[in-house]
């Protein structure tokens, strides 16, 4: 039997490896030098890279549940890996359509197989701890950037453009597959040692899955679409803030473009740190209250944003907003397992993913639009304040809706009981 922290481990191994694609800026500068190709052109590719993420974990998603964490992370580093080398042939060959064909679509797909694949087999070997166990992997995930960023720098530096995608790249694809070898599902109906136990005994209190449902039979559910609309809102605000934190402090309180830069690679810290720390909290408080909670945070904190101008207050308010962006990502894993059971997690969670897709493309250009037509980014942020209403609107009709579904199937358990003793 395989040691199920080695399994979290292997986990992580892959998210810090294609968690790497958040550091794509580090590639930016160095491609517009090399080549004279446009801010706009260079950020293509990393657009790409995400909408292909979102579309791989959707498409692939059965592809996990058919064959298994293994080969699934065995294909997401074979994606993965050949597409930052052949970053590396296009710039060679002076072409930017090769350089979206690599990194963005080939590395996509891998960033979205590689992203589903450890995550719906970490959830079955955590039952007693669900959001920790999903927290770990994709903390990885939030941590990459701050972790690949230098380790870029100094590559570029000292080797060239072309060499450091060689390297990078070699360097995942070992990583990545080694990380998936060790990868497995547990044995049907496996629990930790004790566990089983401590649920007899009632020291733990286990809740059952609402229901066990195929993808296809959840996308036909009200739930499924509250889970994804949950996810879009606060994926789609929290990617514009991403975008815009350094213009912002910059604009509202003040600060220099070095200090701007400085805030937001510690902000990155509490990305990753959010999404332990939000998942692991789940476990406790439950999935339900976890978003209610985004939601109410955020609400509050987008709204007083544009009228806050202490420096020290202005960072911790987006420091808040950071982890509530990062939890979101962590914490949906298990919630959907809490609703939809673990029959096909990897499929399920592939569809929500698309929400991610969307609301990269949506957030950062909304963002971007409003301080073009406006001046500035704070009536944005009034705007995401009013999303969030919705969202935690969202988030109160998902318990009306899972309240009527637990009722239901209680009425068909004690039914046939009733009928027993009235015979």
């Amino acid at each position: 039997m395989k040691n199920r922290w080695l399994i979290a481990a292997s986990a992580v191994g892959i998210h810090i490896s294609i968690g790497s694609v958040y550091a794509w800026s580090n590639f930016t500068n160095p491609l517009i030098e090399q080549f004279g190709w446009t801010t706009s052109q260079v950020q293509l590719t990393f657009s790409i890279a995400i909408l292909f993420l979102g579309l791989s974990a959707a498409f692939l998603g059965h592809f996990v549940e058919k064959y298994g964490p293994r080969k699934a992370g065995i294909l997401a580093a074979v994606c993965f890996g050949t597409g930052v080398i052949g970053s590396g042939f296009a710039v060679s060959a002076s072409s930017l359509p090769l350089l979206y064909l690599f990194y963005g679509v080939l590395g996509g797909i891998g960033l979205g197989v590689g992203y589903i694949a450890p995550v719906s087999t970490l959830v079955k070997w955590f039952p007693d701890r669900r959001g920790l166990a999903t927290g770990l992997a994709i903390m990885g995930f939030g941590f990459a950037a701050a972790i690949s960023s230098p380790i870029m720098e100094a590559l570029i530096t000292s080797v060239g453009l072309q060499n450091t995608f060689y390297i990078l790249g070699f360097s995942y694809l070992v990583i990545m597959i080694l990380s998936s070898l060790y990868l497995e599902k547990p044995e049907e109906g496996w629990a930790p040692p004790g566990f089983i136990e401590k649920m007899k005994s009632g020291k733990v209190e286990q809740k059952q899955d609402l229901a066990q449902l195929t993808a296809n039979e959840a996308v036909k559910t009200k739930r499924f679409y509250y889970l994804w609309f949950m996810l879009f809102i606060n994926v789609t605000c929290g990617i514009a803030i991403l975008s815009a934190a350094k213009p912002l402090a910059i604009d509202s309180i003040g600060m220099t473009t070095i200090q701007a830069a400085a805030l937001v690679g510690v902000l990155g810290i509490f990305n990753g740190a959010g999404r332990l720390g939000w998942a692991a909290i789940s476990d406790y408080i439950g999935r339900q209250n976890t978003y209610t909670a985004f939601f109410v945070i955020q609400i509050l904190l987008f709204a007083l944003l544009p009228s806050t101008t202490n420096a020290i207050l202005f960072q911790v308010m987006l420091a808040i907003i950071y982890t509530c962006y990062g939890g979101g990502f962590s914490s949906i894993p298990a919630y959907i397992a809490d609703i939809f059971g673990t029959k096909q997690l990897g499929a399920i969670h592939g569809y929500i993913l698309t929400a991610w897709s969307a609301a990269g493309l949506a957030g950062p250009m909304f963002a971007a639009w409003m301080k073009d037509t406006t001046g500035s980014y704070e009536s944005s942020l009034i705007f995401f304040a009013g999303l969030f209403v919705i969202a935690l609107v969202i988030s109160i009709l998902i318990r009306f809706d899972i309240k009527k579904v637990r009722l239901e199937s209680e009425r068909k358990i004690f039914e046939p009981t009733k009928k027993v003793i009235s015979n």
